[in-house]
């Protein structure tokens, strides 16, 4: 099965740009998920292979389940540790840009990225790229940001050096950004890289219990919470939604990531096909995270860049609004009303 995706000239492109290079930054997107953490963590172990010692630079904090992950400890956050990525960043002659199209989605980083003047390389799967890169592989068709990852390694010929820490952290990204392969993940091209991933000698099944069987006592409760007391079912809008407020967040003693995929649990009540998740950020006053996903071809990124100032992929997608909750409410109902009609 040919699984490469670079042409000629892009991989030429890139090999002159990694030999040449001495000071490599990795860098992913704000709040980065399985599949950003997975990616960085994944090329940083292709690249070590090639005799480099890639920097890997976050904007902020990634979910506690996460934690488990091989060589997470060499992450460095920016809201942490400032002056450290600032000079990795000056210093770099070649940054990797994974998991995001849009150096806006760096929050907080953004200047420091967006001033360095090392030539970029864009390795993401969302629409609408506008890094300026010295080379972009931007593949919306692509199930992860890993899965891209991977078919670059392989088609460089890395795959026989990669170690189980890179195969892990690669399968790890593919399989949170599918749900547990569960949605984007129809091509038979994906269980081919899977099957030859395995071959690396790791336990899938344990990964999945890392992940998804890794929640606290509080949790599970702020869960059990939230779908009974707090969400709102509209069946002849074919949606839900549920809002999370910084109260409800300190009562249940929330950390990062303690709401992770909870916006996916709506879609399991027959006929529901948008489910919309508005947490309060607990920190910054007036400001609430919003998540989307929807199924089949009823698609959610439309109503995120309408609505909620965001995008993303036509069935998961993000956004933030700067508002009250009441005032998030009210424009998730009207988000609501103009999805209900595209169903006539």
């Amino acid at each position: 099965m040919n699984i490469n995706i670079l042409s000629d000239l892009q991989v030429e492109t890139l090999r002159k740009l990694i030999d040449q290079a001495q000071h490599i930054v990795i860098c992913c997107h704000k709040s980065p998920d399985g599949d950003a953490i997975g990616s960085s963590l994944g090329w940083a172990d292709y690249l070590r292979s090639m005799g480099k010692n890639p920097f890997i630079a976050v904007p902020d904090a990634f979910p506690d389940f996460l934690r488990w992950m091989p060589f997470v400890d060499r992450i460095v956050r920016y809201d942490k540790h400032k002056e450290r990525v600032e000079e990795a960043f000056r210093n770099a002659d070649l940054i990797f840009c994974l998991d995001f199209n849009t150096s806006a989605r760096l929050m907080e980083m953004q200047r420091v990225f967006d001033e360095a003047t090392a030539p970029k390389v864009l390795i993401d799967h969302h629409l609408s790229p506008d890094v300026e890169t010295a080379l972009s592989v931007s593949r919306p068709d692509m199930s992860s940001t890993c899965e891209i990852i991977f078919r670059i390694i392989w088609q460089l010929g890395g795959f026989e050096l990669m170690t189980r820490y890179g195969a892990v952290s690669i399968y790890c990204g593919m399989m949170t950004d599918t749900g547990g392969f569960t949605y984007n993940s129809s091509s038979s091209e994906i269980f081919y890289i899977i099957s030859q991933l395995l071959t690396k000698k790791f336990d899938k099944d344990k990964i999945y219990r890392n992940v998804y069987n890794n929640f606290s006592e509080w949790s599970i409760r702020l869960r059990g919470y939230v779908m009974s007391q707090k969400l709102n079912v509209m069946p002849y809008c074919h949606s839900a939604y549920f809002a999370i407020t910084k109260q409800e967040m300190k009562r249940f003693h929330f950390i990062k990531g303690d709401a992770e995929g909870l916006v996916n649990e709506p879609l399991r009540i027959k006929g529901i096909r948008l489910s919309i998740s508005l947490r309060e950020d607990t920190e910054k006053e007036n400001t609430v995270w919003v998540s989307l996903r929807s199924v089949d071809h009823f698609y959610c990124n439309e109503l995120a860049e309408k609505f909620f100032n965001g995008g993303g992929h036509p069935n998961a997608a993000g956004g933030h609004l700067y508002c009250s909750m009441e005032e998030a409410e009210r424009i998730t109902l009207d988000a609501i009303k103009s999805f209900a009609s595209s169903f006539g």
